[in-house]
């Protein structure tokens, strides 16, 4: 049963030219993946995960995605919209901006990740540890991405991250951020508004204040940012769509 109180802030408001000429006209999460748009497999993996309110911070296309995702009923969620505006405001800022749509605390992803994790038992462990933030992280090796954390413990008890950097790299970052955090609303309230600002910073600043935590998970991420990671993305989804219809 999803609970209302699992909310999801969900990043769709980049260019995604990386992607281009396939976004130049529709949104990342519009692309196709298996015959239904992306933001349909993210949004029914949520729903699963017991997640009960979605909130998209768009921009770029962003009403392109309301139109095709309306108010979320036919998935069994309650979907709201966040918009930039006439500047992008960047992860950070857009989620800045999102705040009074958004509660005490909260989840936030990133708009083009597939993310098979248990979001309830993350949320309960972030309850715990009382801090501002918490960062996801994956055992990665550099394998499905360049790996950009150190992480100290592991396993579901969580653990300790000594460094984090996505352009200052080092040997000792095995893991990489798995792309999800969960956050109080008063890691965002004291960033400027309007301002474009980078979710990599937030998690770099709270790092030094010591509000941020982190957990392990165990689960492998998905991703549509790349011509790559669409291919992945697309082959996971069929093949395990194929297994529950056998």
């Amino acid at each position: 049963m999803p609970n209302p109180a699992l909310t999801v802030a969900i990043l769709a408001g980049g260019l995604a030219t990386r992607l281009r000429p396939l976004t130049e006209t529709v949104p990342k999460s519009l692309l196709e993946v298996n015959g239904e748009p992306f933001a349909v497999h993210q949004l029914r993996l949520l729903q699963s995960r017991g997640i009960g309110r979605v909130v998209f911070c768009v921009g770029h296309l962003g009403e392109l995605i309301r139109r095709a995702i309306g108010d979320g009923a036919a998935l069994g969620l309650q979907v709201d919209y966040s918009f930039d505006g006439p500047v992008l405001l960047g992860t950070a800022g857009a989620v800045r901006n999102a705040l009074p749509h958004l509660g005490d605390s909260f989840f936030v992803m990133y708009g083009d990740s597939y993310l098979p994790c248990d979001y309830a038992a993350i949320a309960q462990k972030f309850q715990a540890a009382n801090v501002l933030g918490m960062m996801t992280v994956f055992r990665n090796e550099g394998k499905w991405d360049t790996s950009n954390v150190e992480f100290e413990g592991g396993g579901v008890e969580g653990g300790k991250i000594l460094a984090y950097s996505k352009t200052n790299r080092t040997p000792r970052m095995h893991y990489i951020d798995y792309g999800l955090g969960v956050f109080r609303r008063e890691a965002f309230q004291g960033l400027p508004a309007e301002k474009s600002l980078d979710l990599a910073e937030l998690y770099a600043d709270l790092l030094v204040r010591k509000e941020l935590a982190a957990i392990e998970v165990q689960e492998r991420f998905y991703e549509i940012g790349s011509p790559e990671g669409l291919r992945g993305t697309s082959e996971f989804l069929a093949a395990r769509e194929a297994r529950q219809e056998s």
